[in-house]
């Protein structure tokens, strides 16, 4: 793997991100591994100092923070995300940054259509109703206290086409839905496969969201977008907080300007008490899960797989997955 006998020290910053099942295998190069369940910004220096290797998920590495790791040589993100890492500070300083590429193409979309299918088909209110002893008091087999909906026939409208966006589309044409993709708003241009982002507002049963978080796409669906929203469509979040307007989805759900909305993400994680997605949690036509989209036992484990197979390819000379390269 490599010509030299060096020992390199590796620091995982926040392990925990990760599930304990899942296994982290050691890089198959003599190192010293330290690894933390997890790490305040200000702990990291003094954790980190005379590392070569940094893994993280979530802590931030900005570049006050570089500038006191004058060892270090690669960053291991343990996510697809590098927001959280100065990348021009790495330039700079020739830090090499890698991240997780393709691990969650079955998670996931897979996870998107749990949402679809529980508002569509109202499986939590009707779990939660049977529950409370509402069908044993029932006159007849069933009741109808919450709406049903096939998936077949409606309009589907995915925003973002990368392999996350494509998965869902193949998902939803199997269920007989009528698929349409669209670009970003105010993006023209994009030939006849595409649905102006307007049309898709307007003409979509569902709209769910596989796009990047990016100063284009902040609040890429606000008041304005909610008001033209004429089907009442299901709003779904699986890719990034900050995509949507969360004040302004709250309202439009309470306002009855959309059917209903399945999150995974949020702005500012983990959630606050104070966030208007708070006031909605006893409403049937909601539901807010803690960003496990992408954490699907299998993945989870390409994930870590790939984490190590990125660090062994850095230090045999052939870095892979390079943010930027």
């Amino acid at each position: 793997m490599t010509t030299d006998n060096k020992t390199r020290r590796i620091v995982f910053l926040d392990r925990e991100t990760l599930p304990d099942a899942v296994t982290v295998r050691r890089p198959g190069f003599a190192h010293d591994w330290q690894e933390h369940p997890r790490s305040r910004p200000e702990d990291v220096v003094e954790r980190a100092r005379d590392a070569e290797i940094v893994i993280t998920n979530k802590v931030p590495l900005r570049a006050d923070t570089l500038a006191e790791l004058p060892a270090l040589k690669l960053i291991a993100v343990a996510a697809t995300g590098t927001d959280v890492i100065d990348l021009a500070a790495c330039r700079e300083r020739g830090i090499t940054v890698s991240n997780i590429r393709g691990y969650a193409e079955a998670t996931v979309p897979e996870h998107t259509f749990a949402l679809i299918l529980s508002l569509m088909r109202s499986v939590a209110p009707y779990h939660q109703s049977v529950a409370k002893g509402r069908w044993g008091e029932a006159a007849q087999f069933c009741y109808f206290d919450y709406p049903i909906f096939n998936l077949k026939g409606k309009v589907l409208g995915v925003i973002g086409d990368g392999v996350l966006g494509k998965a869902v589309a193949r998902i939803g044409e199997a269920f007989g839905m009528d698929v349409r993709f669209s670009s970003y708003k105010g993006v023209d241009g994009m030939g006849p496969l595409y649905t102006p982002f307007e049309t898709i507002l307007a003409e979509s049963d569902v709209i769910t969201l596989h796009c990047p978080l990016m100063p284009q796409t902040r609040n890429l669906i606000g008041p304005a977008e909610f008001a033209a929203m004429r089907k009442r469509p299901l709003v779904i979040n699986t890719a990034r907080g900050g995509l949507v307007d969360e004040a302004a989805l709250a309202e439009a759900l309470k306002k009855g300007q959309i059917a209903g909305a399945g999150f995974d993400v949020v702005t500012k994680e983990p959630i606050a008490a104070d966030h208007p997605f708070m006031d909605l949690m006893d409403r049937p036509d909601f539901i807010l899960t803690p960003h496990v989209a992408w954490a699907g036992r299998e993945a989870i484990q390409a994930l870590s797989d790939q984490l190590i197979d990125n660090i062994e390819a850095f230090v045999a000379g052939k870095p892979r997955n390079v943010v930027g390269g």
